[in-house]
């Protein structure tokens, strides 16, 4: 399982990075671009850490809100499910809050 979460956040990751860099090419070219909702949701899926750091290394996307606020956020979220995942927090603690949710019959 764990293996697999890492292979994960790789790809994903890649994959952000990836499409950051490809839509400022396009920008810069007058191309077609790649969606605000593409780019917002592979960082979703895993891929914050690389879309912020390819938006931060050839300065895409910056300052446009609300794009940039909502990368950040996602970017903290993402950052702290893998402290309490890589400090062995997240199973307890998603196994007691669905507990809360829904208690069994």
């Amino acid at each position: 399982m764990n293996e697999f979460i890492v292979y994960w956040l790789v790809a994903t990751n890649l994959i952000g990075f990836a499409l950051m860099i490809l839509d400022k090419k396009f920008a810069q070219g007058g191309a077609r671009r790649i969606s605000e909702t593409t780019l917002l949701g592979w960082a979703l899926l895993g891929g914050a850490i690389g879309t912020f750091a390819a938006s931060r290394l050839v300065r895409h996307k910056t300052s446009k809100q609300p794009f940039a606020a909502q990368m950040i956020a996602i970017l903290i979220f993402e950052l702290l499910m893998l402290a309490l995942w890589s400090s062995g927090l997240l199973l307890p603690f998603a196994t007691s809050t669905l507990a809360r949710i829904a208690p069994p019959a």
